[in-house]
Formats: structure tokens, C-alpha cells, sequence
């Protein structure tokens, strides 16, 4: 059930796909030398999940994972990340990997809380905390009031194509500016305060290990993108998000912690799907990057984050104190080949130009469908 691409459902077992073909790529790399106790904030799905994987399969970490998802209900199914929620901890059961998951709000200062209580009992101290939310809502702790962001341009319209994951096609797209009040509660949302307010509240509560790492993910993306995104309101809350890591990392540096940024390749998520020109930029991407053998899905990315970056002995960090895993994708050569494609891109060669299939694929695979192995006309328990 797809509008406006967005997935409107789930299937178990290809989530639980999702998840055991993750969990096969890190233990097909070996172990890890990284975290012992990781806690992941926004846990069941995209980065978030790649990140709890690679830290308990690979590293054999102890794992808390924060997420807000829903059960079935009725005939409705479940969300794709509850499904991968529950796989997660089947999967690390049977490894008898310590592991826990809490199922709420996590800007609420009551998850906030029974996270703490949970890391105290668990495992005392976390030495790692990932924190990958992606919402189009919060409701701050404090006032009650409720924040929306929007995924709009700033000081004048967008106009671009965009490529229609359900139908293969490509479609104009025009968004309208953003004004004063969007561009606020955006950053409200997207940006670093509450990532702040969870390693505040795990410091002052006694469970964060002196030397931890935290780390938020980012994207800057090409300059086709730039007016919407980096330069739009989304990209007001990513730099408020890295001014965020800086603050946080003069106040951990004493203690040999860290706070720092990722900037991430782009791919295929439940956010990026709905934001226009970005999926016919992922299709000429993906093409791109595949036949130079360099793609990479979310678990390779968060697998060569944790050994060539966070725990490889040297970050790399960039002008603006940011470890860049977005580095293959924004090489020079990538980057000719996808722009020359998007200024010749119609719809009668974006087959030729563009990896549709893979991208659909992708887009279906996130939600549990399109494993080409699994019967999807088989009745199945939701």
C-alpha cells in the first residue's frame, strides 16, 4: 500500500529479512573492536538499526534501543520497525547477546528516564550512544507545545523533477519557501536540543562512561539538492545539530569522550522518499556508484563508520569537525557522472541513466517487501 510514496504497511518476514541479511554482513567481517555497552536512539530502522546490528553482531556490545513504533492493530499491520524491533531481539537472543528495547516517545522526559534506569540495571554504563531520530513531530518535555518540521527551501520557490518510486516516472515538483516560524520548529525538531538533553540527562545521572562517544548522523548531498536541503530548513537544523557536537565536544574532551557529527551517504529511507528531486538523484547515484563498485547500503556504511573512523584510530574529521563516510559519494569522479546524467535525464533514458530498479527495490525492501524469495501471497501472522 504505497501513496505518495509512502509505505503504508509492513510484512514480518521481510523484515525479518532485513534484519538477518544485516546481521550476516557484519559477522562475515569479523569482530569489532569498539563499544561495550552502546545505547541507539532511533533503533528500528535505516541507520539506526544498521547501528544496533553492527554494534551487538560485531562488536558483541550490550545493547539499549529507543524507538517509537506501533504494534498491529486490527487489520492494520504492524510498522516496518517494529518488525524490525522484534527480529533484532530474536536474532540477538539466540546469539545470548545482552539487549533491550523501549518502545516510546524518545523526546519525552519519562522514556528519558526509563532508559537510564534500564542502562543502570542492564549494564551500568553505556560507552556509546548513537543517536539517528528522524520525526516529523516533537512535543517539547518542558511547555507541552508541539513542533512540525518542514522540508521546505529558503528565500524563494524550488522547482525540479523528482522520480516516482511506485511508478517508475518521472514528475515535476515545485515547492513553496519556507517562513520564519517553519524554519523555527524545524530546528526545533531536526535539530541537536534534544540530542543534548539525552546526554545531559545520562551524564547527570551517573550512566555515561567518561570516555564515551556520541555521535548524531548528517547529510550534505550535492549541490543539485543544496536550495532544498542544505540551504532549505532541514539544513538550518543539520547546522544546528553540528554546533550542537561542538559544544558537546569541549564539554566531553576532559574526560576523554567525544561528541561528533557523521555525514552519511544518501540512500533510500522512509525520509528520503518523500523529499523531491532526491529520489532521481539516488537512482543516478546508485547506477553511478554500483558499476564503479563503490555503493554502499546502510550496514556497510555504519560497519566502515565503527572500523576506519569511531574506533580505526582517527576520525578524519573535516573544516567543521565532522567524520565524512559520505566520501565516495562526494568524490569528484562520482559527482561529473551524476550531473551529467541529471541534466540529460528524460523519461525515455532515465532506464539507461538511472538505477530504477535498484532504488525500487530498496524503497520496497525497507518496509519488508520486494525479497524476491518470499511468498507474498502466502497468508501471514501480522
Amino acid at each position: 500500500m504505497i501513496r505518495n510514496n509512502i509505505c503504508m504497511n509492513a510484512h514480518p518476514e521481510g523484515c525479518d529479512r532485513n534484519v538477518a541479511d544485516q546481521i550476516a554482513y557484519v559477522r562475515s567481517k569479523g569482530t569489532i573492536a569498539g563499544p561495550r555497552n552502546v545505547l541507539v536512539i532511533g533503533a528500528s530502522a535505516g541507520y539506526g538499526l544498521s547501528s544496533r546490528i553492527v554494534s551487538a553482531f560485531g562488536c558483541g556490545a550490550a545493547t539499549v534501543g529507543v524507538a517509537f513504533e506501533n504494534p498491529a492493530k486490527g487489520n492494520r499491520t504492524a510498522s516496518a520497525g517494529w518488525y524490525h524491533d522484534q527480529a533484532f531481539q530474536r536474532y540477538a537472543e539466540e546469539a545470548g547477546l545482552t539487549h533491550r528495547s523501549i518502545i516510546g516517545d524518545a523526546f519525552s522526559h519519562e522514556i528519558k528516564q526509563q532508559t537510564v534506569q534500564t542502562i543502570r540495571e542492564l549494564m551500568g554504563q553505556v560507552d556509546l550512544v548513537v543517536y539517528s531520530l528522524a520525526s516529523g513531530v516533537r512535543v517539547d518535555p518542558d511547555t507541552g507545545e508541539m513542533y512540525r518540521s518542514t522540508l521546505k527551501p529558503i528565500g524563494g520557490r524550488y522547482e525540479s523533477v523528482t522520480f516516482d518510486s511506485k511508478s517508475g516516472t518521472l514528475t515535476p515538483a515545485t515547492v513553496e519557501p519556507a517562513d520564519q516560524e517553519e524554519i523555527r520548529q524545524t530546528v526545533k525538531v531536526m535539530g541537536g536540543e534534544d540530542w543534548e538533553l539525552w546526554i545531559r540527562t545520562l551524564r547527570e545521572e551517573g550512566v555515561l562512561a567518561p570516555q564515551a562517544i556520541t555521535v548524531a548522523y548528517s547529510y550534505i548531498g550535492p549541490e543539485i539538492t543544496f536550495p532544498l536541503y542544505r540551504d532549505g530548513t532541514i539544513g538550518r537544523a543539520k547546522e544546528h545539530l553540528e554546533e550542537t557536537a561542538r559544544r558537546m565536544e569541549q564539554e566531553m574532551q576532559p574526560d576523554g569522550g567525544h561528541a561528533w557529527v557523521s555525514v552519511n551517504k544518501a540512500l533510500v529511507t522512509r525520509a528520503s522518499s518523500v523529499i523531491p528531486a532526491v529520489p532521481l538523484y539516488l537512482a543516478l547515484l546508485y547506477r553511478t556508484m554500483k558499476e564503479m563498485g563503490i555503493h554502499e547500503g546502510t550496514v556497510e556504511q555504519i560497519h566502515r563508520l565503527f572500523t576506519d573512523r569511531m574506533y580505526g584510530g582517527d576520525p578524519a574529521l573535516d573544516d567543521h569537525q565532522r567524520i565524512r563516510v559520505d566520501d565516495w559519494e562526494m568524490r569528484d569522479d562520482v559527482q561529473k557522472e551524476v550531473r551529467r546524467c541529471w541534466d540529460i535525464v528524460t523519461e525515455q533514458n532515465l532506464r539507461e541513466l538511472a538505477d530504477v530498479d535498484g532504488v525500487q527495490q530498496e524503497f520496497l525492501q525497507i518496509h519488508g517487501f520486494g525479497f524476491p524469495d518470499i511468498d507474498y501471497d502466502r497468508d501471514i501472522e501480522a
